[in-house]
């Protein structure tokens, strides 16, 4: 089971966050301070969360300035105040669980203000409501009815008791659970009058199915919730002490000495990792085996010794084992630290070893290797064995270095091929330039509206956008002068759209991009010329795919020919339909894109692209679509793409033959 969106309402700074997409593995949400980004996080932990998580407080979390009006007034109900809500798609294992017909299926769950929980299937079997019966039922009865007479049975007819059974059905006309109990009863009680190779006798296995089908919801609804991934929250004040006195972290927790429920969590988790309470290795510290102690208590006494250092030990070594696959991922390198936990009287510390045999205790390491290990430690303790988690980062890596940090995201993108992982942060390092369509952007421009989750296409804070800027300038500035091939793209879209089609093609086992080709865009057709000029070396190929060349200024034109030459600039316009005037590179697959637009994006266009075979597919959009975007559009078609395993022979045949052209051309342009 994996969430595919999600919705947060009236806590701290988010009054109404609207429904976000998730990302299938991975999803980066970036935003400035104070926007709300730790605050959605902290609601939808709320869904399911681990042990020990407190619960809604409105007092301290409801949006402050809508207190009076909807909690001290009773403006809003809090136990049908929905403040998180999660919607998850249900994965083969899931499916082997449920009944037929839940394939399609989506499983959504709130948690209310009061901390009440609700849950539904949307899109699974729909319990039938009495009219879609009614005539079944009726010629069920009657049958039953004339059997029931012929063989002088005293008492009610099955019709006079289906209508007692009936009286107390409401208006609505819907079967709940207790209606469906007696309507199979009176089923099974009348089947005795049923002909069984007449007509009915396959009736009676119909109505069976369909009033069985609200028991089956039920029990399904009970097996999605126990699927349900936890959520995990890891954040920087969530740090393992890497040093611990027993006896005192003892005393804290049973007299519940400190009220922030945060201030020993890591602690807490690091001791349910390995096994223990506080107070076991506390008595332990001090506990001795007496002079006159019997065998058997000795015996008792070493084993329980034995046991804490064995267990000690093999924590130790998946610690190590775990640490270094995070912070030295190069397998070719050697080991570069090993993990050790001692337990020294009322100490509980962890001691880490170098190549060089020499110890040290954590604490003296940096800042960034013990921020490692301490998300380690939460996520193994918190996370569930049995089902899936999701992970929820908040500003992971600030303390690494630029490239630790982008080691760590790939670690990122490891863990979350198993456990579905968001994360938040202000890094260009932490987003990779491939990564930009996992973006969510959280922005506050409105302290009336609050807190809002959006796409970065529709961001109103364009500084909420800058870390993403800054990860693509970084890519580009990375291959600007080390990447033989280059292809300067207008923009993002383009790159998105170049990107997905050469995966496409190789999936195919078609030829597809050369190695080395680089996909650089750019933010506009007017600096294409301006970078072309800075990368065109003798030691490098720069082409250039411009639709919007034709609308640059003529000396940047003629600038962008005498650098890379006629030859070495692509247009859409060579390739597409010679009747559109001016197209893009959508228009090399019209008519997907109009089933996309329509399946991913709910934008119905086909009549007009249509009607109107000459008019470029953007320009019908941006005329007939209210929030049009083309890198929504991108986006879409990228996610539309990217899962389907044969998705280039979706293509239709003429569309298939226009992009072999355009990326042989690209082939050629840059050899």
């Amino acid at each position: 089971m994996r969430l595919i969106r999600a919705r947060i309402k009236g806590y701290k700074s988010i009054k109404d966050s609207g429904y976000f997409d998730i990302e299938p593995n991975k999803t980066i949400l970036v935003g400035t301070n104070e926007a709300g980004k730790t605050a959605v996080f902290q609601a939808l932990q709320r869904l399911n969360p681990p042990s020990g998580v407190i619960p809604f407080n409105p007092l301290r979390e409801y949006p402050r300035a809508d207190y009076d009006r909807d909690i001290a007034r009773g403006g809003i109900d809090k136990s049908t105040f929905t403040v998180a809500e999660g919607h998850f798609s249900l994965e083969p294992a899931d499916l082997a669980l449920l009944p037929p017909g839940y394939e399609n299926a989506v499983y959504v769950a709130g948690r209310n203000l009061d901390n009440s929980f609700w849950h539904r299937i949307d899109g699974g079997p729909r319990p039938p409501t009495f009219p879609e019966i009614e005539m079944d039922l009726d010629r069920f009865s009657a049958h039953t009815d004339g059997n029931f007479t012929k063989n002088g049975v005293e008492g009610k007819m099955p019709s006079e008791e289906l209508l007692d059974i009936l009286s107390d059905m409401g208006d609505d006309g819907k079967i709940d659970a207790d209606l469906s109990k007696k309507l199979l009863s009176w089923l099974k009680k009348n089947l005795a009058y049923v002909d069984e190779t007449g007509p009915e006798a396959e009736r009676y296995k119909i109505l069976k199915d369909r009033i069985s089908t609200k028991d089956t919801s039920q029990s399904s609804l009970e097996i999605c919730h126990s699927r349900m991934p936890k959520f995990v929250l890891y954040s920087n004040y969530l740090r393992v002490c890497p040093l611990i006195h027993l006896g005192k972290m003892a005393e804290r927790i049973d007299k519940e000495m400190i009220e922030d429920p945060e201030y020993d969590h890591g602690n807490k988790c690091f001791l349910r990792f390995l096994g223990f309470t506080a107070k076991d290795l506390s008595i332990a510290g001090v506990s001795a085996i007496s002079d006159s102690a019997t065998d058997q208590e000795t015996r008792e006494y070493m084993d329980r010794l034995d046991e804490r250092k064995y267990r000690l030990n093999a924590a130790s070594i998946r610690l190590t084992e775990e640490m270094n696959k995070v912070w030295n991922p190069d397998p070719s390198r050697p080991e570069t630290s090993k993990l050790e936990i001692h337990v020294d009287g009322q100490y509980l510390k962890v001691i880490v070893k170098d190549e060089l045999g020499v110890e040290v205790e954590l604490e003296q390491r940096s800042e960034g290797f013990q921020w490692t290990f301490s998300f380690l430690v939460v996520f193994f303790a918190e996370s569930d064995p049995e089902n899936r988690t999701i992970l929820l980062l908040d500003e992971p890596g600030t303390s690494l270095h630029a490239l630790k940090q982008a080691e760590f995201r790939n670690t990122i993108s490891k863990l979350s091929e198993k456990d579905q992982t968001l994360f938040t942060t202000h890094s260009p390092f932490m987003i990779g330039a491939d990564e930009v369509e996992l973006v969510r952007i959280v922005e506050i421009t409105d302290r009336e509206a609050g807190t809002v989750v959006c796409d970065p296409e529709d961001a109103k804070d364009r500084a909420a956008l800058l870390p993403v800027q800054e990860a693509l300038g970084f890519d580009i500035a990375q291959s600007m002068f080390s990447d033989p091939k280059n292809l300067l793209l207008e923009d993002l879209a383009d790159y998105w759209y170049i990107d997905t089609i050469a995966d496409m093609m190789r999936s195919a086992g078609l030829p597809s991009l050369d190695d080395g080709v680089s996909l650089m865009p750019v933010s506009s057709a007017s600096k294409i010329a301006y970078f072309a000029a800075i990368m065109h070396t003798k030691d490098s190929r720069v082409a250039v795919l411009s639709d919007s060349l034709a609308e640059t200024h003529e000396r940047d034109r003629e600038r962008l020919l005498n650098v890379v030459g006629p030859e070495r600039v692509i247009r859409s316009k060579d390739i597409a339909d010679p009747r559109i005037d001016m197209p893009t590179i959508e228009d090399l697959m019209r008519n997907t894109m109009i089933s996309v637009a329509q399946s991913e994006l709910y934008w119905d266009a086909s009549h007009a692209v249509q009607s109107s075979p000459e008019v470029p597919i953007l320009k019908i959009f941006e005329s007939r679509v209210k929030d049009y975007s083309r890198m929504k559009l991108a986006k879409a078609f990228m996610s539309w793409a990217r899962p389907k395993i044969n998705a280039f022979s979706m293509l239709e045949e003429d569309e298939r033959e226009r992009f072999k052209v355009l990326i042989d051309t690209i082939n050629k342009a840059l050899e």
